[in-house]
């Protein structure tokens, strides 16, 4: 009896091996099979289940961009995003990285929109290159405020001209804030958020749905935080002595992703950084070797739920947070 169940097993096992054979190698419908083999429909169709639930069927999905999707399994999994967006990394060129970076971003961020959002945006190139690529296919029924104050001499990054930017590409509506991103003091700071037009618009910043942000560096000397500094601010050499290892809605952070001890985080005119992870969708966007570390200290704060950045740096990014 017991060699005739073997049998019996051995050839049903044979004849699904065929089944599955002429069905995922062969590319034969399940009706093509049953006329094919004399058997019906049903049973072809069961032979095909079983072998699922056999085991004997692995499907392997092979493409180009399984490195990118790596790389994105790999933030996510070191990290607290939702999701990772990593393009490859065409050039040596950051600005044209960047771009393509931003094209993507620029697609999430438009399946992601709906009528009646509220969008807030940092200043900076990131925030640029997003706006730069958006094609949307109808007009959006949004609101795109500044999640800090304004630069002055900086027009084409600067948060107002780039909140400007965006509503004009959505065909929605934009609030200008009239604050420097830095008061002179803290005391200065309390004042500034009290006008009301600002207080207004960090409300509304405040209750978004989407931020839509870059991530800065803050050591090099082409920085774009060194470069918004108000002078007399003690530079490069303060920076490293409080560990500072990047920058997001203009506060400085270490490397451990903690807001820095440093006077001029008291003085930033815009979100907290508590306010802004509360933002219920935090999309960072950020490109080139100088903006890992920066951007490892975000991730490891838990500040984004999705980041866009190059193929080349998302690696650097890993290397840091295995580190």
């Amino acid at each position: 009896m017991a060699g005739n169940d073997q049998a019996d097993d051995f050839d049903r096992a044979r004849k699904i091996h065929r089944v599955l054979v002429m069905h995922y190698v062969e590319g034969l419908s399940q009706a093509e099979i049953a006329k094919r083999t004399g058997l019906s429909h049903p049973t072809v169709n069961r032979l095909v289940k079983e072998g699922h639930e056999r085991g004997y069927v692995q499907i392997k999905v092979t493409s180009p961009l399984q490195p990118l999707f790596e790389i994105e399994q790999r933030l996510i999994a070191k990290s607290s995003l939702s999701e990772a967006i990593v393009t490859p990394s065409a050039s040596d060129q950051e600005d044209v990285n960047l771009a393509n970076a931003g094209r993507a971003a620029a697609d999430f961020l438009l399946s992601k929109l709906k009528d009646g959002d509220t969008i807030c945006v940092s200043g900076g190139q990131g925030v640029g290159a997003v706006i730069a690529a958006l094609a949307p296919s109808r007009a959006y029924d949004v609101t795109v405020v500044p999640a800090t104050g304004g630069v002055q001499g900086k027009y084409f990054t600067d948060v107002n001209h780039l909140a400007a930017q965006l509503a004009r590409k959505l065909q929605g509506r934009a609030f200008q804030i009239h604050a420097p991103v830095f008061a002179a003091s803290r005391a200065e700071r309390d004042v500034l958020l009290q006008v009301q037009s600002v207080r207004e618009v960090l409300a509304r910043a405040r209750d978004a749905a989407i931020a839509l942000v870059g991530i800065g560096s803050v050591l090099p000397e082409e920085s774009t935080y060194r470069s918004l500094m108000p002078q007399g601010v003690k530079g490069k050499g303060e920076l490293a002595r409080i560990g500072a290892a990047g920058e997001l809605v203009a506060h400085l952070i270490n490397g451990d992703g903690k807001l820095c001890a440093y006077a001029l985080n008291d003085c930033v005119i815009g979100l907290t950084l508590d306010e802004f992870k509360a933002v219920p969708l935090t999309i960072g966007i950020s490109s080139g070797a100088r903006k890992a570390a920066p951007i490892a200290s975000v991730l490891k704060g838990g500040f984004l739920n999705v980041l866009a950045t190059d193929e080349a740096t998302g690696s650097l990014i890993i290397d840091i947070l295995k580190g």
